[in-house]
């Protein structure tokens, strides 16, 4: 059966306007106050809304008078979307004549718009309309592909959803589920990025379907048993009646007879509920209305040309005296101004000149820019490479009870390769706030537990300089806050850490106190005071410079120089500021505010429990790496939890150990000789849609994110990294791969 309205709840818009919102936004276009781009956004989602409701009479009413409303703009923005929604009410009603007339228009206003979103919307269009009138797949796939892709050169995750949500309704119309399962896997993964519960619905509803077209019988029964609970919280008619049609079909293949007779049943309630809402849409008058001012539109614009090309013959005689006038009075000013020119023309020579130095000192300059975000990028992973196998040999070697008289020996190394990385990261940080690329990203969380965790990670330099950390938090303090938690993190570990390098056998006091309060937000101010040795008066003003260090002869510790400037970029990235008081010999003292929304008591923050590793054991796992040394650690640390592994060396060698051989899963460095990690995957996902592959990238993770996920992988590990994370990793994609094979997965992917 065709499902052309099914894919028009995702193609069209989302439903989400009340039904408060509806009344008052049609009660602005009766009223017939002006229009606005946010009053018409008004309009199309309540139309929206009815159309995915199944009130097709009213969708069509409110697309008319939008449509209208548009062409009294000539935006051809807002044309574009008029006749677009206008198409799927014609398709709606079967009418496929005008549904085809009015995808053309919009087509055509969307290249009058210039505007790319427009564009791949259009091309979205086409596809429905071609897999749907005319059973040309093969022209709809196109379609669908360069909406895919246009989508994602916009970076639009939302669009790019429904770009794929729509590919999988051609490929099950076309009877391609292979290619209808590749693409509902893509589609969950970008489903974090909306927002929509239907959209999870219909993806779940899809599942079922394609899961009973495979002969999945109970699978399918889970899948649209659940679309049927949750279709009822949200109302969806649309959802039910297709859940209704394939769970009766499913339970008629698996022999349950009655069951399926009474799931028939209910499918043709919202089938027929369905009919007579196309029927009475199919009967609005309201259609031969708008065909008429078109005509009349046609006939007026035909007119209004002749009239004006009258008018040109008539005054072109009077032109033409106007232009000789013109041309003599220009003369006359040409001979007036040309002296002044010739004085002029030494000066503007002179200005080109300093034109041309500027714009090539600022080609220059960006040249710099590039050359050195390129530099640290290439430098960090050519020095976390080798970092990994340091640090993983080292804290094998350390659990090894045989190596014990050379504990601290081993522990010097790790120490050392710590250390290094601490340099590269604060290196590359610097570098991601001077270019702007650094996210704020706010989450909920409880301080008094940040600040513990902060606390604990120095515990090895607290007793190895024998100090006391001390914590106080006022009780004005909210419990839970939303901001970010990240930069906060990275603000006070470098303030600890340098009270912690400069102090010995003394105290460090880390407060956190109210100084302003709301109903929603809390000025927090933070202090961290140590008794150590204190900064002179002349210095205090050269230890926020990059790679600037103080000199003492007690002084352990010879770091990066670039705590403080972290910590002061950081705070500018906030609007805040840093201060210090402090004397020699008498210890410092850093202080700095920050705004926080305060976050309901209620809430509760609890941290995701660790994964049981005896799910690693005998998994057989593929490690696809270029690097002897880090295929040994790589190795050891999975042989050391039960798991099996097997080496590739480059991509083209995991493409064929995938294809003769079964894995749990791939581990896929990124950068390798003879076929990098990401054309690798592409590859694999062509033949294995169901293995995890989880990226291994000592390269900057916000750089080539988009490109991991959007090649097929599942998970990303960054060189090095920490032992605990990198198996709770594999044992999380592990378990999500096995739980794919017995139940459905609603969540959303990483």
């Amino acid at each position: 059966m065709k499902k052309f309205y099914y894919f028009l709840v995702f193609s069209i818009a989302c439903l989400s306007l009340p039904a408060q919102n509806q009344e008052m936004a049609e009660a602005e276009f009766k009223a017939e106050k002006p229009v606005t781009p946010k009053s018409f956004q008004k309009l199309l989602d309540s139309s929206s809304y009815y159309y995915n409701k199944g009130n097709y009479k009213r969708s069509f009413e409110l697309n008319i008078t939008l449509l209208k409303q548009a062409l009294a703009q000539e935006n051809p923005y807002l044309i574009h979307q008029g006749y677009r929604n206008l198409g799927y009410d014609y398709l709606v009603m079967e009418d496929t004549v005008m549904a085809q007339e009015s995808f053309e228009k919009s087509s055509r206003y969307a290249e009058f718009s210039e505007n790319e979103f427009a564009k791949a919307i259009t091309y979205m269009d086409l596809a429905n309309i071609y897999a749907y009138t005319a059973d040309n797949y093969v022209t709809a796939f196109e379609y669908h592909r360069l909406s895919i892709k246009l989508f994602e050169k916009l970076q639009d995750s939302t669009y790019l959803a429904r770009a794929h949500f729509n590919t999988i309704l051609t490929s099950m119309e076309a009877g391609d589920y292979n290619k209808a399962y590749l693409h509902i896997i893509k589609a969950r993964r970008l489903a974090k990025y909306d927002d929509e519960d239907a959209y999870t619905l219909a993806l779940d509803n899809l599942l079922g379907e394609y899961h009973y077209e495979k002969g999945n019988y109970e699978m399918a029964n889970q899948y649209l048993e659940k679309v049927i609970e949750d279709s009822k919280k949200f109302d969806s008619d649309i959802e039910l009646e297709n859940a209704w049609l394939y769970y009766s079909e499913s339970l008629f293949k698996q022999g349950r007879t009655d069951e399926a007779y009474e799931a028939r049943l209910k499918y043709e309630d919202y089938e027929d509920k369905a009919r007579q809402s196309i029927m009475s849409a199919k009967n609005n008058a309201l259609s031969a209305e708008f065909q008429v001012d078109e005509y009349r539109r046609d006939v007026l614009a035909a007119e209004l040309e002749n009239k004006l090309q009258t008018e040109i013959v008539k005054n072109k005689n009077r032109l033409n005296i106007i232009l000789i006038i013109v041309a003599a009075v220009f003369l006359i000013m040409f001979f007036a101004l040309f002296f002044a020119y010739r004085n002029r023309k030494t000066l503007v020579q002179e200005l080109k000149l300093k034109n041309k130095h500027y714009l090539e000192a600022k080609e220059n300059s960006e040249k710099l820019a590039k050359a050195k975000s390129k530099f640290f990028s290439t430098v960090s992973h050519e020095l976390r490479t080798p970092l990994y196998g340091v640090i993983g040999l080292s804290t094998i070697l350390l659990e090894d009870k045989t190596l014990k008289k050379h504990e601290k020996d081993l522990k010097s190394l790790k120490f050392s390769a710590d250390y290094l990385l601490a340099l590269i990261n604060d290196v590359l940080q610097i570098n991601k706030i001077d270019s702007n690329s650094i996210e704020d990203e706010k989450v909920t969380f409880n301080l008094n537990e940040l600040i513990k965790k902060i606390v604990a990670s120095f515990e090895y330099m607290r007793i190895q300089n024998n100090n006391k950390i001390h914590i106080h938090i006022s009780e004005s303090v909210p419990a839970l806050m939303e901001g970010n938690s990240v930069r906060l993190s990275q603000i006070l570990m470098n303030l600890i850490s340098n009270a912690c390098k400069f102090t010995e056998n003394g105290d460090i006091y880390i407060i956190a106190e109210t100084t302003q309060q709301t109903e929603t937000t809390s000025a927090i101010s933070f202090h961290v005071r140590d008794t150590g040795t204190g900064i002179p008066l002349e210095k205090q003003e050269s230890i926020f410079d990059e790679f600037s260090q103080l000199e003492n002869d007690n002084y352990k510790y010879h770091g990066t120089g670039l705590g403080l400037p972290i910590v002061k970029k950081l705070l500018h990235l906030s609007n805040s500021d840093l201060t210090v008081k402090s004397a020699l010999g008498k210890g410092s003292l850093f202080s700095f505010t920050l705004n926080f929304k305060t976050v309901s008591k209620e809430i509760k923050l609890e941290a995701p429990p660790l994964l049981d590793d005896r799910i690693v054991r005998d998994k057989r796992i593929l490690i696809v790496e270029d690097n002897r040394i880090n295929q040994t650690v790589t190795k050891k640390i999975l042989e050391k939890h039960g798991a099996k592994s097997t080496i590739a060396e480059n991509g083209n060698e995991a493409i064929k150990l995938v294809k003769n051989e079964n894995y749990d899963l791939i581990l896929m460095d990124i950068n390798m000789p003879v076929k990098n990690g990401i054309d690798a995957t592409r590859e694999i996902r062509q033949f294995d849609i169901f293995t995890p592959i989880v990226a291994l990238t000592a390269v900057e993770i916000e750089e080539m994110k988009f490109s991991i996920y959007e090649c097929g992988m599942n998970d990303i590990i960054v060189k090095p990294y920490d032992i605990t994370k990198f198996i709770q990793t594999i044992i999380k994609n592990i378990a999500l791969k096995d739980q794919e094979k017995f139940t459905p997965t609603h969540s959303k992917a990483n």
